[in-house]
């Protein structure tokens, strides 16, 4: 991840016929119209593969009863896919200059993540890691060979920064190899420590010359990996319905978990998108924290897609779980992802203390519907979408406050 406090010069892609091989110098954080490019797209979409291997792997383990040792393996993995992600699309808002040489090692790394994602099963099942550890190194070095090309770019402070950057991301990787070579009851320590370290890299290397990332662009990149990873959450709990129909036909035992799920969705969206938050990303501080928190964003709505099959399994009498549990697989990462959007997002644009409320009660009252039995799942969904509409609530009272007084001062 990179972060930026000052604005560099315009440096807008080049029209017409480009080289094939350009140097990799720092774009503008002044460009105007700048937004995410068909091979960010792309490389979202392959990701989602990864998460979706998780997801999948998480609801085999809640459901069989290993819910602490499935949610263990699914922040491991998850941080992996996450962390490649981010430090490739914040690489990317600074140094993107669609060449040949930056589109190829691009899609060296979605090869990585397709690597990443055939281990996912055996790091689960088998608590086996070698691939997981192969596709992110694939990544991981591809990025280096990014940071080595800024290098050769640049002089002064910047290329300190970028040989900081490669030198760092390399010697992570060595200390990854512990997690195969470790014993197994002292991996998730190990993962902790280089998880730490991993994230201590950018702080570090942009000590001196922080990167010209693009606000407008970043935001944009995040709220649509968002998008993407509920559309994921809003297919795996279609699939799980209709198998539930097909396999069963229990329509009136899912049906309830169906509606409650789609509420749940619907809201996380409403609520991510509600307000703009480019305009809140000014500061080293700032950027780093949003970035960040986005490891809890992303994994609590994932995560939630696979609380909706783990319920739809419970339901039909394929999961070996109380009803408590299955209840909890959906609220309990729904309350999260409220809680750290509250956080993250809209805390900073809720004015007085009822709106501040909304998010923080609403994750409150999601946790209780856990108690609720079979009707948990719809109770939290009635629960999100009344949040929505309490906010909109709130604003729009707000607003006609505000115009009300405008038009009582007088002018001069």
């Amino acid at each position: 991840m990179t972060s930026s406090s000052t604005p560099a010069p315009d440096s807008p892609r080049p029209h017409g016929r480009r080289r094939p091989l350009r140097r990799l110098s720092a774009r503008g954080r002044g460009e105007t119209h700048r937004v995410a490019t068909p091979l960010e797209l792309f490389f979202d979409l392959c990701f989602v593969v990864a998460i979706a291997q998780a997801g999948i792997q998480l609801v085999h383990a809640v459901a069989e009863g290993h819910a602490g040792q499935g949610i263990l393996d699914y922040a491991m993995v998850f941080f992996a896919i996450w962390w490649a992600w981010m430090n490739f699309t914040w690489f990317a808002s600074a140094y993107d200059n669609d060449d040949v040489l930056y589109r190829v090692v691009t899609l060296l790394q979605i090869a990585g993540v397709l690597v990443l994602a055939a281990g996912i099963s055996r790091a689960f099942e088998d608590h086996e890691y070698l691939a997981v550890l192969l596709g992110y190194v694939i990544m991981r070095l591809a990025l280096v060979g990014q940071w080595l090309r800024v290098a050769r770019s640049s002089s002064g402070p910047e290329r300190r920064m970028a040989l900081r950057y490669a030198g760092g991301v390399l010697l992570c990787q060595i200390g990854w190899v512990g997690l195969v070579a470790l014993p197994e009851d002292v991996r998730p320590w190990w993962f902790l420590v280089m998880a730490i370290l991993e994230m201590c890299v950018p702080p570090f290397a942009e000590r001196e010359h922080p990167t010209s990332w693009h606000p407008h662009h970043i935001a944009e990149r995040y709220g649509l990996f968002t998008i993407i990873v509920l559309g994921e959450t809003i297919a795996a709990a279609t699939v799980a319905v209709k198998t539930g129909i097909d396999e069963n036909d229990a329509l009136g035992e899912v049906l309830p978990i169906a509606a409650g799920g789609l509420l749940i969705i619907f809201a996380a969206w409403w609520i991510y998108f509600v307000v703009p938050i480019h305009g809140h990303l000014r500061s080293n501080r700032q950027a780093f924290l949003w970035g960040y928190g986005h490891y809890v964003v992303f994994a609590s709505a994932a995560a939630i897609g696979a609380g909706l099959e783990v319920a739809v399994e419970h339901a039909v009498g394929k999961a070996h779980i109380s009803t408590l549990a299955a209840s909890a697989a959906v609220t309990l990462p729904t309350a999260l992802y409220l809680l750290t959007v509250w956080l993250l997002h809209s805390r900073y644009f809720k004015v007085g203390i009822a709106q501040q409320l909304v998010l923080p009660t609403t994750a409150l009252l999601v946790i209780c519907c856990t108690f609720l039995g079979d009707w948990a799942v719809l109770a939290a969904g009635i629960v999100s979408a009344l949040a929505v509409a309490t906010g909109e609530t709130l604003s729009a009272r707000m607003t006609t406050h505000d115009r009300g007084t405008e038009t009582r001062t007088p002018v001069g």
